[in-house]
């Protein structure tokens, strides 16, 4: 019998209710971590009524003979848990559509993770999903994520996959009809810190009013997740894999929207990368170029604007760029982040405005070591400060005409001397310095002087699809 506390709050009541659905039958595939989230269904009992089968193929040839080897020869990647679903929900329908199909909704629930102990150099994520019926013989929905686990141990991180793996049922099969609460849903009964969740999409007939782009940045919002990135095409991507191996160009900004004056600073900052990656690996390695929005630039009292975050993203992508959507104020965050997942080099290119802030002691308070750690932690012999000059009518700004206070001139001559902060371009060979702000004063305004300060691309997208308010 199942334990008498199980109720629909508990993670054992959500699998009870599953098992007590008739109308639910389906497979579970698990690699990776022990069988975590199936043993949720056999403890709730009435198991039977839900499991079709179970598999936990550890061995690899094993694996790739049910499966198929993947190009890269990863066992944890997104490529391979679709292929899970894929298999096990095939052989279901296959094996009891006719037996079971008129009263069945059919589910595949995958995982494929590796966990670490504390200290382990490897990390602990890991790929989930579900495919699932919302009525019998319906057509299916999927829907997956991709997670890193926090505890330090083990065991901690298989009963954290083990929640989230129920939730991710429950939500799948009850909490679909609507957005609002389905992350409240998907994180219930797991400890803040516990675990992030950088990926999340969703595919289907009957998920369409489930916006990935939304649903990702809710999870940046509620510190679930800490970056998200998305490609020229408009996908979420896992941050881990879309870096790996590559040297990284990141422009920070509000891109509201991008003007001439980003294009030109993206331009020149990877004619100076490719001769500081020479210099700093050896040989030539494959740039990728990112605009960075945080969360801070998204947000207005608090409340982040979804039409205007669609707007944003939608005109970078059409660029060609690769856009991160971050929750770190500092550049010293965004860098640690970064280095989790790539050793190669790496610059962020800045206007010679920011600076100042950078030379700020007070962003860094929450640091013993205070400014002088945080720029430790920013810059180092892989990782450079692009600096473009800022220029208007009166006068144009780069690295040598900035000043810090003077206990803080030394530091600044450190980084300059060692070239870790560097100027990416003179004076004479940029024009004044054009402002997202300065753009949408004269867009607001009707003034048609905005058409010239940003690129014809990004004027036509903004006039066709009337982005950011135009008329």
């Amino acid at each position: 019998m199942p334990d008498g506390n199980c109720n629909t709050e508990t993670t054992l009541g959500k699998a009870l209710r599953i098992n007590q659905d008739l109308s639910r039958y389906g497979a579970f595939a698990e690699i990776g971590a022990g069988q975590e989230v199936a043993r949720h269904f056999f403890q709730a009992g009435k198991a039977s009524q839900t499991i079709a089968k179970t598999i936990s193929a550890y061995d690899m040839i094993v694996s790739d003979d049910i499966y198929g080897r993947e190009a890269n020869g990863r066992y944890v990647c997104e490529s391979r848990l679709l292929k899970m679903l894929s298999h096990e929900y095939k052989l279901l329908i296959e094996r009891l559509a006719t037996h079971r199909g008129p009263q069945s909704r059919f589910f595949s629930f995958a995982n494929t993770v590796a966990t670490a102990s504390s200290g382990a150099s490897k990390q602990s994520h890991g790929w989930m999903g579900v495919r699932f019926q919302k009525e019998p013989g319906a057509p299916h929905n999927d829907i997956i994520l991709h997670v890193r686990m926090l505890d330090r141990h083990r065991l901690q991180q298989q009963e954290a996959l083990g929640i989230l793996g129920v939730n991710l049922l429950n939500c799948a099969f009850y909490h679909t009809n609507k957005v609002e609460g389905f992350i409240d849903s998907l994180v219930d009964s797991l400890r803040e810190g516990q675990i992030v969740i950088d990926v999340i999409k969703f595919d289907g007939p009957d998920l369409q009013h489930f916006d990935d782009r939304l649903m990702n940045l809710e999870l940046v919002r509620r510190g679930l997740a800490d970056a998200i990135l998305f490609s020229p095409k408009n996908e979420i991507l896992n941050v881990s894999d879309a870096v790996y191996g590559k040297s990284l160009l990141i422009q920070r900004g509000t891109f509201r929207p991008v003007t001439a004056t980003h294009i030109d600073v993206l331009q020149k900052g990877l004619v100076q990368s490719h001769a500081d990656i020479l210099k700093s690996e050896g040989k030539d390695v494959e740039v990728l170029p990112i605009m960075e929005l945080t969360m801070h630039n998204l947000q207005t009292d608090g409340h982040v604007n979804e039409k205007d975050f669609l707007e944003r993203v939608e005109i970078l992508t059409a660029l060609g760029f690769h856009v991160l959507i971050s929750n770190f104020f500092l550049f010293y965050g965004l860098k640690r982040f970064l280095r989790r997942y790539n050793s190669h080099f790496m610059a962020l290119v800045v206007g010679a405005s920011s600076l100042e802030k950078l030379f700020e002691e007070e962003h860094y308070n929450d640091l013993e070591g205070g400014l002088l750690e945080g720029l430790g932690k920013l810059l180092e012999q892989k990782t450079k400060l692009y600096v473009y000059p800022h220029k208007t009518a009166q006068l144009c700004m780069t690295t040598k005409s900035f000043f810090p206070a003077p206990h803080l001139r030394h530091i600044y001559s450190y980084f300059t001397e060692n070239k870790q902060i560097v100027d990416i371009s003179g004076c004479d060979e940029t024009g004044e310095y054009l402002h997202s702000q300065d753009v949408m004063n004269l867009l607001e305004k009707g003034d048609a002087r905005w058409e010239a300060c940003v690129p014809e691309k990004v004027r036509d997208l903004i006039k066709s699809k009337k982005l950011f308010g135009y008329k």
